[in-house]
């Protein structure tokens, strides 16, 4: 018989501390969601600047919030981002422990657990002083993770000397693999030097619990394992309606107001397979010149398709470039989620963000790349070479991915026997995925065991 959670019998208190950006927030608050339905108690953390965007969180979480420094403005406040992360660093850590001092006052709201984004390694040392368990939440692949992981220990140089990059357990990277950190380092060593900080003392946290699946990344885990013995992965995050289908109105991230969706009544009359879903997340931006070269061959391709742009990003489209018509629609938001497991939606061209990475793994959708920054080059080279389920547009001298070149990915995709081939191999990751968050599944055990770890 399966092992149950044994929260029920004393609620356990777990702080879940996210860093104040969608990508981190959503699969944090998508991991309280879970842990409450195990009978976990949940304070949700945050900024005071970010509270006021999200403003509320599914109940029943509760909403407490911490200073970066910047609660006008957030981080638009900063000048740059080393001044960002070195005043969170310093108000944050002041602010957290103010807020376990006031929880601890009451034996009900005594915190058992804080569950800090990896962003933040100083809420691990905050936790520590008051006697509370920290567990460290990976929102990255564990390729990435090593990555950095092997950096901070000084066994990866940041300027590289190789053409080919090896590591334990790892394919072999390309430097264009790499975190697109690496080629930046010179002009902003900070934001490397952010990213290896998550591991200076990861060593000390009571659990490191990671969003991905075993299946996904098994050698990489087992070699973690054998280092830090509590790693555990726990993903994907991602709601349970669009994975295990156990809870059929958790359908979201975040509280949403029920709306009517124009995408989706523009998607309802399409053919099966026969829309290019493309979408950059919430952070990626364009020139002008490679929006325009997305646009022009979105115009010209034979398929129907449904592009994001955000509002700021508007500007950088073609002057003639109609908004909505019987082929095409842009929009400026969409839950993609709900996009993703749509039957007309063929493929997906993403950056590779690592949530949107995971959406379209669990929704079995193959997929054409054009990372912008961050992991989302390494994340394009796992999709093509090691999951097989996606294209990595090339791009030219400029950096910039050509209308030919991207009519040929989708026409790879959406015309060629390539894109029954990466159809039938993002299916078979999301029947793993599936597989790992069910009940019985590994991802579920390995919650089971996090949350009854509080009670022995």
């Amino acid at each position: 018989m399966e092992k149950k959670s044994i929260a029920a019998t004393r609620r356990a208190h777990c702080l879940v501390l996210a860093y104040p950006a969608y990508g981190h927030i959503n699969p944090m608050l998508q991991l309280s969601k879970v842990l409450v339905r195990e009978g976990v108690r949940v304070t949700f953390v945050t900024t005071i600047f970010y509270a006021n965007i999200v403003q509320k969180v599914p109940p029943p979480i509760a909403l407490e919030t911490i200073s970066d420094g910047f609660d006008e403005v957030g981080y638009a406040g900063a000048v740059s981002h080393k001044e960002y992360t070195e005043k969170f660093c310093e108000v944050g850590s002041l602010t957290f422990a103010e807020l376990l001092e006031k929880l601890g006052r009451s034996e009900d709201d005594r915190v058992d657990c804080v569950i800090y984004d990896s962003f933040f390694p100083w809420a691990l040392d905050v936790a520590k002083r008051f006697g509370i368990a920290g567990a460290s939440y990976l929102t990255q692949n564990m390729t990435v993770n090593s990555i950095y992981y092997h950096l901070q220990l000084e066994k990866l140089q940041v300027t590289l000397k190789q053409h080919e990059i090896s590591l334990p357990t790892l394919p072999i990277l390309q430097p264009q693999d790499l975190p697109s950190f690496f080629l930046t380092s010179e002009k902003q060593p900070s934001l490397l030097h952010f990213l290896t900080d998550q591991f200076s003392n990861i060593d000390k946290a009571d659990w490191i619990l990671c969003n991905t699946l075993y299946d996904m990344d098994k050698e990489i885990v087992d070699w973690f394992m054998e280092i830090w013995p509590k790693f555990r992965c726990i993903g994907p995050n991602i709601p349970s309606f669009f994975l295990d289908e156990q809870y059929k109105d958790d359908q979201d991230y975040m509280v949403t107001e029920l709306k009517r969706d124009e995408c989706i009544e523009w998607l309802d009359d399409k053919p099966k397979d026969s829309v290019v879903y493309v979408s950059f997340g919430s952070i990626a931006s364009f020139e002008k010149e490679q929006m325009e070269e997305i646009a022009y061959c979105l115009k010209e391709c034979s398929h129907y398709f449904l592009w994001v742009v955000r509002k700021s990003e508007e500007v950088n489209l073609p002057k003639d470039f109609e908004k909505k018509t019987e082929k095409g629609f842009v929009v400026t938001w969409c839950s993609q989620l709900k996009v993703l497991a749509h039957e007309a939606i063929g493929c997906f061209v993403t950056h590779c963000g690592w949530n949107s990475t995971l959406e379209t793994l669990c929704l079995g959708v193959p997929t054409i790349a054009i990372p912008f920054w961050s992991d989302q080059s390494t994340n394009a080279k796992l999709m093509e070479d090691v999951w097989k389920m996606g294209i990595r547009a090339p791009f030219d001298e400029k950096k910039v991915v050509r209308r030919e070149a991207l009519k040929h990915c989708i026409r790879e995709i959406m015309e060629n026997e390539k894109g029954n081939e990466l159809k039938n191999n993002a299916n078979q990751w999301r029947t793993l995925a599936v597989k790992a968050f069910k009940s019985g599944g590994s991802s579920h055990k390995n919650i089971l065991e996090f949350v009854n770890s509080f009670f022995h």
